[in-house]
Parts: C-alpha cells; sequence; structure tokens
C-alpha cells in the first residue's frame, strides 16, 4: 500500500493513457528506425562513391523500410519469426519496383497497373499481419520506381537500399526494440490498477460536486467512460496472458484473468454505489468522497478504515455496498499470492480475445462477415471484406487519379494515396467518412503549422531532421488517440522534405490539401456506392453477437447451478462477452455523432450502456457463482438464468423499426422464477446469485420494448446500488 504524491498520480494518468505503454513503443520504434536508417543508409551510399541524387532516392526508400519493418516486427515474438518476416520485405518492395520499371515512360499503362497494384496490395490482407505490410511495401516500391521514373539500370542500387533497411531494422528489432512479454503484460496489468484508480477518482468528482450542490451529469458520464476504459484494458491483459512468456512464474492464465475478473467487479460495484449516493444525502456523500480519494490516491490503508467506518450504517445500502467493494479491492491489490487453480482448468489458455499487433482488434473484426448492401441484384456484395476493400480501393484510386490529374498532372498521387488509406483500419461506409474528414482536418491544420516551421527551420539541416524525426515520433504516439494527429505531423514531415530539396512553397502545401480533398471524396463516394457496408448492419450483427454470447453464459451458470458443472468456464464467458460489447461499442461510434441521417445519437448512447451493464451484471454473476456457500433456492435460479437466456436469443431476431415488444413469454418466466419464490426484498438483495439476475432481467426488459420498457416488478431497495 501506498500513497501518491502529485507526481505519482501524474504517472498513474500516463500508465493509464497508455496502457503497456504501447503507443509509446510504437513511437519510439518508428523514429529511431527511421532516423537511425537515414544516417546509416547515407553513410553507406556516401563512403561508395553514390552521386548526390541516388544517395538521397535511396536513403528515402531505405529509411521508409526501416519505419514500416518496425511496426510489423514490433510485437512479433521469437527471433526465427521476426527473421522470416523481415526476410519478405524485400521480395515484396521488389517486386513493386520491378513493376512500377517495367511500365515507366507509358502513362496510360502505368496508371492501370497502379490501380491493380492498390487491388493486390488490399486483396494479400487476408493472410495475415505480416501481409498488410508486405502488401503496402508492393505499393510503395511501385511509387518509388514508377513516380521518380526508376530505369532497369537503378534497380540494384534500389534493392540494396532496401536490403540495407531491412536489416537494419531486424537488427534493432532483436536489440533495442525487442519486445518483452513478461515486461509489457506487467505494464499493462499496472494500467489496470491505474484505470480501477481512475474510475475512483471519477467516482470522487462525482460526488463532490453533489457535496457542492454543482450539476452532476457531466461527472456522470466521466465515471461511465472510465468504467469503460477499465474494460478495455481487462481485454489487453486478457490478450497479453495468452503470448508465450508473458505470464510470471507460478501464475497461469485462467488464474490472472480470475484475479482481473473479481477486482474488476469491485470497481463497478464502487462505481455503482457512486452513481447511487449521488443521489442521497451530502452528509453520506461526503464520507464516500473522502473514501474514493483515499483510494484515488492509493492509501489503501486510509481507504480501509474509512470503509470499515461505512459498514457501521447496514441501513444506508449504497454505502454498505461501497464499503465492502472498497474492502475487497484493497485486499485484491495487496494481494501477491497466485490463486489456486480451479479444478476445471486445463493446461492450454485459450484467451477470449485476440491481440492485432499488441492492440485489441479494430472494427474490422466485427464487421468481417456482414454482407454489403445490394446483395440481391450484386454478386460481389457477399464477398469477404478484404476482397470487398480490395475492389473499392482500386475503384477509389482509379477515380482519384482522374480526378486529381485535373488539379495537377504531377502530384495527383497525394490524392491517390489520401483515397487509399481510408479503407486501412476501417470496415463501414460512415467510419470510412470519418477518417477521410480526420484526413483532411489534418492537412489542413498541418498546413499553417508547416508553413510556420519552414520560416524557423530554413537553412538548418540539423534542425529540418530534429523536426522530422519528431513528427514522426508524435504522429505514431498520438495514432490511436486520432487520425487527425497522425496526418497533422505527416503535413510537417512532407513540407521539411520539401524544405531540404529546395522545392518549398505556400503553393505546394495548397496543392497537398486540394489533392488529399480530392482523395477523401473520391473514397468516400466509392465507400457510399461501390459495395457499401452499412454502419446499422455491422451494429445488428455486432448488437446479436452481444446477446448469443450472453445467452451461452447465462445457460452455463444455469448448467452450474444445476451442479453439471463447475463454475470456473464462466470465467472466460465472461470475457468473451466483454469483448463483444466493445466490438458493438466500436462499430456503433459513428452512430453516437449526428453524421448519420435518422439516426438519434443519444438513444445510441443509452443503449450502448445497456448492453455495457448487461457485461457488469453477467460479470457479477460470473464471481457470484464460483464463491463458496450455500445457495438460495438455486431450482429457481436456475430456471431464471435458462428464461433469460432464452429472452436473450429472442432478442437477436427482433427486428429494428418494430412497435411490438420481443422475448414477453421468457421474461415473464424469468421474473415469476425470481420474485414468485415467497423471498422478501432483503432475501432477494442478500442473495449474489439472484441479484445480477433481477439486474439483468431488468436490462432485458428495457432492451425488449421499443419505446417504453416493459414494466419490471422495481429492484429492492437493498440492490439500487449494484
Amino acid at each position: 500500500m501506498r500513497t501518491t504524491s502529485w507526481v505519482g498520480e501524474l504517472w498513474d494518468r500516463f500508465v493509464a493513457w497508455d496502457p503497456g505503454l504501447g503507443r509509446l513503443r510504437l513511437a519510439v520504434a518508428g523514429a529511431l528506425s527511421m532516423a537511425s536508417a537515414l544516417g546509416v543508409e547515407f553513410a553507406i551510399f556516401s563512403v561508395a562513391g553514390a552521386a548526390a541524387q541516388t544517395t538521397l532516392v535511396a536513403t528515402l526508400l531505405g529509411s521508409v523500410v526501416a519505419m514500416m519493418g518496425s511496426m510489423a516486427l514490433l510485437n512479433e515474438q521469437g527471433a526465427g519469426t521476426k527473421i522470416l518476416t523481415a526476410a519478405f520485405f524485400p521480395v515484396a518492395i521488389g517486386v513493386g519496383i520491378l513493376a512500377g520499371v517495367a511500365v515507366g515512360g507509358h502513362t496510360d499503362l502505368m496508371l492501370a497497373v497502379f490501380v491493380a497494384v492498390m487491388f493486390v496490395a488490399v486483396f494479400v490482407r487476408r493472410f495475415g499481419v505480416a501481409f498488410f505490410f508486405y502488401g503496402f511495401m508492393t505499393w510503395m516500391g511501385y511509387f518509388f520506381a514508377a513516380f521518380l521514373k526508376a530505369t532497369m539500370a537503378t534497380v540494384p542500387t534500389l534493392l540494396i537500399a532496401v536490403g540495407i533497411g531491412t536489416a537494419w531494422v531486424l537488427l534493432l528489432s532483436l536489440t533495442f526494440m525487442r519486445t518483452n512479454p513478461l515486461r509489457t503484460l506487467g505494464h499493462v496489468v499496472r494500467a489496470f490498477d491505474a484505470r480501477a484508480r481512475a474510475v475512483a477518482r471519477a467516482g470522487a468528482d462525482l460526488l463532490e460536486d453533489v457535496v457542492e450542490g454543482r450539476r452532476t451529469e457531466r461527472a456522470r458520464r466521466a465515471l461511465r467512460r472510465q468504467q469503460d476504459r477499465l474494460a478495455d484494458v481487462a481485454l489487453l491483459v486478457e490478450g497479453w496472458s495468452g503470448e508465450p512468456g508473458a505470464l510470471p512464474e507460478g501464475w497461469s492464465g485462467p488464474a490472472l484473468r480470475r484475479r482481473l475478473i473479481d477486482a474488476h467487479q469491485g470497481v463497478d460495484t464502487i462505481a455503482a454505489a457512486a452513481l447511487a449516493l449521488a443521489d442521497g444525502d451530502r452528509g453520506t456523500a461526503r464520507e464516500a468522497l473522502r473514501l474514493l480519494d483515499r483510494l484515488a490516491r492509493h492509501d489503501d490503508a486510509a481507504a480501509a478504515r474509512l470503509a470499515r467506518n461505512l459498514t457501521s450504517a447496514p441501513e444506508h445500502w449504497p454505502a454498505r455496498h461501497l464499503a465492502v467493494a472498497t474492502l475487497e479491492f484493497v485486499e485484491l491489490a495487496a494481494s501477491r499470492s497466485v490463486p489456486p487453480p480451479a479444478a476445471a482448468e486445463v493446461d492450454e489458455f485459450e484467451p477470449a480475445v485476440s491481440l492485432a499487433m499488441g492492440n485489441l482488434p479494430g472494427s474490422a473484426s466485427v464487421a468481417a462477415d456482414v454482407p454489403a448492401r445490394g446483395g440481391r441484384w450484386n454478386p460481389l456484395a457477399r464477398v469477404d471484406l478484404t476482397t470487398r476493400q480490395a475492389v473499392q480501393v482500386a475503384v477509389a484510386g482509379a477515380l482519384a487519379i482522374v480526378l486529381g490529374r485535373e488539379l495537377d498532372t504531377t502530384r495527383y498521387y497525394w490524392a491517390v494515396i489520401a483515397a487509399f488509406v481510408m479503407f486501412a483500419g476501417t470496415a463501414t461506409r460512415s467510419e470510412s467518412f470519418i477518417k477521410g474528414v480526420n484526413r483532411v482536418v489534418g492537412t489542413l491544420v498541418g498546413l499553417f503549422a508547416s508553413i510556420w516551421l519552414a520560416d524557423l527551420t530554413s537553412g538548418s539541416t540539423a534542425l529540418v531532421l530534429i523536426t522530422i524525426v519528431a513528427s514522426m515520433f508524435f504522429g505514431f504516439y498520438l495514432l490511436q488517440v486520432s487520425y487527425v494527429y497522425m496526418i497533422f505531423f505527416v503535413t510537417i514531415m512532407v513540407g521539411q522534405l520539401y524544405t531540404v530539396l529546395h522545392q518549398f512553397s505556400d503553393g505546394l502545401l495548397v496543392l497537398r490539401l486540394e489533392e488529399t480533398a480530392v482523395g477523401a471524396l473520391a473514397g468516400f463516394v466509392v465507400a457510399l456506392v461501390v459495395l457499401p457496408l452499412s454502419t446499422r448492419d455491422t451494429v445488428r450483427t455486432a448488437r446479436d453477437g452481444v446477446l448469443t454470447a450472453l445467452a451461452e453464459l447465462l445457460d452455463a451458470a444455469s448448467q452450474c447451478l444445476a451442479g453439471e458443472c463447475s463454475p470456473a468456464g464462466l470465467d472466460a464467458r465472461s470475457r468473451g462477452l466483454d469483448d463483444r460489447v466493445r466490438g458493438l461499442a466500436l462499430v456503433a461510434k459513428p452512430l453516437t455523432r449526428p453524421l448519420v441521417w435518422r439516426n438519434s445519437p443519444s438513444r445510441t448512447r443509452h443503449r450502448l450502456t445497456l448492453y455495457a451493464a448487461l457485461a457488469g451484471h453477467a460479470r457479477a454473476l460470473t464471481v457470484a457463482l464460483r464463491r463458496p456457500g450455500p445457495r438460495q433456492d438455486a431450482e429457481r435460479a436456475a430456471q431464471a438464468s435458462r428464461s433469460l437466456a432464452a429472452a436473450a436469443t429472442e432478442l437477436t431476431a427482433a427486428t429494428p423499426g418494430r412497435r411490438e415488444p420481443a422475448a414477453e413469454r421468457p421474461l415473464a418466466d424469468a421474473d415469476a422464477a425470481l420474485f414468485d419464490g415467497g423471498c422478501t426484498p432483503e432475501d432477494l438483495a442478500s442473495d449474489p446469485v439472484r441479484l445480477p439476475l433481477i439486474h439483468l432481467q431488468h436490462l432485458l426488459c428495457e432492451l425488449a420494448e421499443p419505446g417504453e420498457p416493459l414494466s419490471p416488478r422495481p429492484l429492492p431497495t437493498a440492490a439500487v446500488a449494484l
């Protein structure tokens, strides 16, 4: 137990903002690889006596290969895997270079092949993460060769530069940039604790508003946002737990998962109690504020002492729930013992979430099986995601070439690049539109910064190089925060490059903005018209995934209550449900903004809150079933769990825009099983198994009704804070 100073709290916020320090590692790897490769390439070609123009082109190509290779190799595990992945860098970029040289001097043929290369670059992504980079390198090799008018005589020099860049980044990835899974998992677990403290801090801020008599809407939203962030980092721990060599000695994946689920449930209870206390009297809120402030500051001893004081008022249920949850969390945070293995655990650990380049997967993992619109008349509508995006990229690239050449016959490739990247990391047409807008905004703001910096760095090569490397660092570091930041710093870097080449002008940067806007427009038109993937269709698929995962968990819970299986297997199902809810929130994000026609952002946000609450109460049920002790009327609880599973399954068939409520019969059966057994409200509130089932029934009733929710029986007073 420790008390943090303001420095400690600042470090907590940094760790929570960058779980596992993944952003920092990516930024350092990208900037270090690019900067050092520039020096290595320049030194080698200068010593070899190459011409200035040849040295410049080779140095740029090799440094770009090193930068991209650093991203491809950063989270690869094992020297053999890294070597095998890097071995194909020269192959991929060499194919692009040879294709570019082969069509040199034939403009129409060059443009046609450019479109074909874009199609192939996206199509090969189906074969794995490494092929994402291979495809991009092939595209980049073609770009270098075609637009720099390379000849067959220069191909060996270009390939030598690529080989040097590949060897250099491989050396860095095996030494300075080697990812240590054990250390990374430790950082992610540390981030979980930091985000748990951030939930406590948000709860304290909410209660401070109550005590001071201020409005609490913003503080309530901030608290829920911190809970969502905690769930994300819990899934990141889950994913890294499956990496070879990541777990500390004596620990197992299921044991770590169980420990974090218990802690996660404790933090959720703390947040729920804070929300309930915000509607109570100021005196109790003031005491709870002191407790949460101590917990947020890592002063666990003081927090535990204040919690024990709150337990002396058993009639005030929110305060009592806060106290008990705080004591449980403090005990878990202080414990360093390895949890005993459950009887049903096996040696093989399968994480409930798979990582993508060390991070949680993006929307493409949710949209992979969603068909595009127009399936009745278009046979291509049901092709897989990568094929569909390859077609879209090819069409968008061709349109960008036509429109871009109308603006400028030499630098239209900026429009092509803008169209190309719109389909990287996106799945639906709304996401593509948002990415295109972000690219234009980042370019526009970066344009003003580039003009200002060009005056400061003009005539100083050292300042230019420092600005370029710093731009790449901050671009990579802030990429996951917003694509706008990445493009902002890329625009600055481009301006600095033209300063070095003595080609910088305000008009050139304005042309880049215009070409970028044209490319974004081409990409959006294609995303809207050519095999469009509807955001609403994707959200419905993700919603069905959430409800199906919930139904499977509730079915398994009913079997556990009937004594037919061990509750240890529910942990993985609970984490799987968390991942489904995260995917739903990810693809529904465009619907939380007033960007989509006939959409209600407030309603979307509210329903996302309900689905997140489903996962939270399912987690509470999982924890309750694992804890020993007699069950109160386990047979009726099992019946309620089966009925709720049936209700969740029926809701997957509910069509949007319906006017009748869905799943009325199973929800009524669950209501009867939960409330008609002669139990008093106090008995229900003290039953850790039936209480989350009651909450789940209330949530499913609200989701089942298109207008006002079905009328479930009121929650027991003692359950309000859970």
